[in-house]
C-alpha cells in the first residue's frame, strides 16, 4: 500500500482511503474493497453497451465464452449459445465456416463499435478451437429486452499468431495485437525485448499483415483514435501507451509511461482512454515481477491494482482508483465505468469486481 500511496502523491498530491463494500452477490461474498458478479470466469476484458444498462464480459478459459450482465441487477448469463437464431453469416467475414463451439469458446479481448441507433459490431479475440477474431452483430434497440447477439463470421489470425486485443476503424478495417510473435516469449518482453506487433486487415483483404514499426515489448491493449487517424497500443513490458499514425507506422507519434502500474486493456471513456492493471512494485509479492531460472513468474501472487485515464492531448495520466491486494481477486486487466460504479475485469479471477468511484 505504501507504493500505491507514492503513486497517488505523484499524481494527486495526496492519498485516499479504499472504499468499503457491504454486499453479498450470489454465492460469493464481498471483500473490504469489492462486491462481485460471480461465475464470470476470467473476464479478461469488459465492454459497456452505450446508453444502456448492459455490460459484456469475455471469458478467458475454454467454454467461458461471452457473458451479458444487467448492471441494474448484477445478473449475468451466458450470451452466445450457438443456436440457429444467433447465427447470421456475412460474406465480409468468411474465414470460418462455422461459429465458435460454445464448449470451447475462449474469449479474450473485446471491441464494441456502434454502427447505428441501437446497433453495434462486437469483435472478440477467440482462442477456443481456432485463433481468430469473431465478429458479432449486437442489437440493443429494445430497451425492455436483453440485447440480441448474432455471429456473422470470423477473421483468422496468421498461422502461429495468437491475438490479444482487437479494435476497428469506422471503414471496417480491423487491427489486432499479438503479445508474443513466434519465437518470442513472455520472459523476453519482461526483459524489455520487442516480442509483439500490431496487425491490420482492411476490407477486401484476405489476411492480416504486420504493421512495420509496431513491434514492442508485449503488445497488449489496443484502441483506435476517435477520428480514425491512428491507434494507441500498450507495450506491457515497458508499461507504455504508444501512439501511431495510421498513414505511417514506421515510428511512433509519442509514448507515455504509466506510473507505478502495468496497464493491460485500454478503451475510450468519453474523451479519455481508460486503463487498468496491476501494481508494478508490489511489496506483498517481493516487489517487481521476477525472472526465476530464466522464466518470468506468472504473477499469481495477488498484487494491488490501479485504474487511470489518459488524456491523449496532454499525454498526462489521472488516477481514478487504486487498491491493495485483494484476497480473492487478482490479475486486474480491464475496467469500465457504469454510472458511479467502477467494474474491473481479470484474466485470472472467477468474477468481476465492483466498487464505487471516489
Amino acid at each position: 500500500m505504501r507504493r500505491i500511496c507514492v503513486f497517488l502523491l505523484l499524481l494527486l498530491g495526496g492519498c485516499a482511503s479504499v472504499p468499503k463494500a457491504a454486499q453479498v452477490l450470489g454465492t460469493c461474498s464481498s471483500t473490504a474493497q469489492f462486491s462481485f458478479i460471480c461465475g464470470t470466469v476470467k473476464p479478461e476484458d469488459l465492454a459497456h453497451i452505450p446508453d444502456s444498462p448492459w455490460v459484456i464480459a469475455s471469458g478467458f478459459a475454454p467454454g467461458a465464452g461471452l457473458k451479458i450482465i444487467d448492471s441494474r441487477t448484477h445478473g449475468a448469463s451466458l450470451w452466445f449459445s450457438g443456436s440457429a437464431e444467433q447465427v447470421a453469416r456475412d460474406p465480409l467475414y468468411s474465414d470460418c465456416a462455422t461459429p465458435p463451439d460454445p464448449a470451447r469458446f475462449m474469449a479474450r479481448g473485446l471491441s464494441l463499435r456502434v454502427i447505428g441507433p441501437g446497433m453495434a459490431r462486437l469483435l472478440v479475440v477467440n482462442h477456443g478451437g481456432r485463433e481468430a477474431i469473431e465478429v458479432f452483430a449486437v442489437d440493443y434497440r429494445d430497451p425492455l429486452a436483453s440485447p440480441e447477439l448474432r455471429w456473422q463470421g470470423c477473421l483468422a489470425m496468421p498461422d502461429g499468431h495468437v491475438a490479444n486485443s482487437v479494435a476497428s476503424y469506422s471503414d471496417g478495417a480491423v487491427v489486432a495485437t499479438v503479445l508474443t510473435r513466434p519465437g518470442t516469449s513472455i520472459t523476453d518482453f519482461v526483459l524489455g525485448r520487442a516480442t509483439g506487433g500490431v496487425y491490420e486487415r482492411r476490407p477486401g483483404e484476405g489476411m492480416f499483415r504486420l504493421l512495420p514499426g509496431t513491434e514492442l515489448p508485449g503488445n497488449n491493449g489496443l484502441e483506435t483514435a476517435r477520428d480514425d487517424s491512428g491507434f494507441y497500443v500498450i507495450a506491457f513490458g515497458s508499461r507504455e501507451v504508444v501512439a501511431y499514425a495510421r498513414r505511417d507506422t514506421a515510428q511512433p507519434l509519442w509514448r507515455a509511461q504509466a506510473p507505478e502500474f502495468m496497464p493491460d486493456n485500454i478503451h475510450w471513456d468519453g474523451d479519455r482512454l481508460l486503463l487498468a492493471g496491476m501494481v508494478r512494485d508490489e511489496p506483498a509479492c517481493g516487489g517487481l515481477r521476477q525472472i526465476v531460472h530464466g522464466v518470468a513468474d506468472g504473477m499469481d501472487c495477488h498484487r494491488g491494482y490501479a485504474v487511470a485515464q489518459l488524456d491523449v492531448t496532454t499525454r498526462r495520466f489521472s488516477l481514478l482508483a487504486y487498491g491493495a491486494p485483494d484476497p480473492v481477486f487478482n490479475g486486474v486487466s480491464a475496467a469500465v465505468i457504469v454510472g458511479r460504479e467502477l467494474w474491473l475485469g481479470s484474466y485470472q479471477a472467477d468474477r468481476i469486481a465492483i466498487r464505487s468511484l471516489p
